[in-house]
């Protein structure tokens, strides 16, 4: 009866101890669930930031990917894509909207935070096709950079410039009157591989 008792006792356990395991394995796969998935979600807000040469307006102008189909832009006869940071698709706390505007007459691209200028304003400077590109930081972090504008007087052009670039040569061309804007994801190649781990 003892010996009976006793293995009655290590069943219930041996249960217990199985149920419990179980639980557990539940509980972390649900965890690596819901961490995977707001990486991924993480990630999927992140939209890369590009700037292209007009050389026939010498105009620099910024595009969100997706913002327009890069054979499209190569017809139009833009050149140079070069990335230079990374920003939002979705709008947060910390985030400010950023608008492109054109000016048909001048042919000049701009991107302004809201409320930088009214759309009355830019109505009246002659810009038009006001449309949403991204959303943008609005203080510094980690792995952030500040964002500036800087304007070329005589073909009221302007380009975005983030800090870390040589600005000697922007300002050899005639570029002046920098404007802070807001802050972009600084991001290398190898920033994915990063992300996984």
């Amino acid at each position: 009866m003892y010996f009976g008792r006793n293995f009655e006792i290590r069943k219930i356990n041996l249960k217990k101890r199985t149920n419990m395991k179980r639980t557990i394995i539940l509980i972390t796969t649900v965890l690596a669930f819901v961490l995977i998935g707001n990486k991924s979600f993480a990630q999927e807000d992140l939209v890369r930031v590009f700037r292209w040469y007009i050389p026939e307006d010498n105009q620099y102008v910024n595009e969100a990917e997706g913002e327009y189909q890069d054979g499209q832009l190569i017809n139009w006869g833009w050149t140079d894509k070069t990335l230079i940071f990374f920003a939002y698709r979705t709008p947060g706390p910390g985030r400010v909207a950023v608008y492109g505007w054109e000016n048909p007459v001048t042919r000049a691209h701009i991107s302004i935070c809201e409320d930088e200028f009214t759309d009355d304003f830019m109505l009246k400077t002659g810009y038009t096709h006001k449309h949403l590109q991204f959303y943008a930081l609005t203080r510094r972090g980690a792995n952030e950079v500040c964002i500036y504008r800087w304007l070329l007087a005589k073909h009221h052009a302007w380009i975005t410039i983030p800090e870390d670039t040589d600005t000697d040569v922007y300002i050899r061309k005639g570029y002046h009157h920098k404007t802070y804007q807001y802050y972009g994801i600084q991001r290398n190649v190898d920033a994915p591989i990063y992300d996984e781990l």
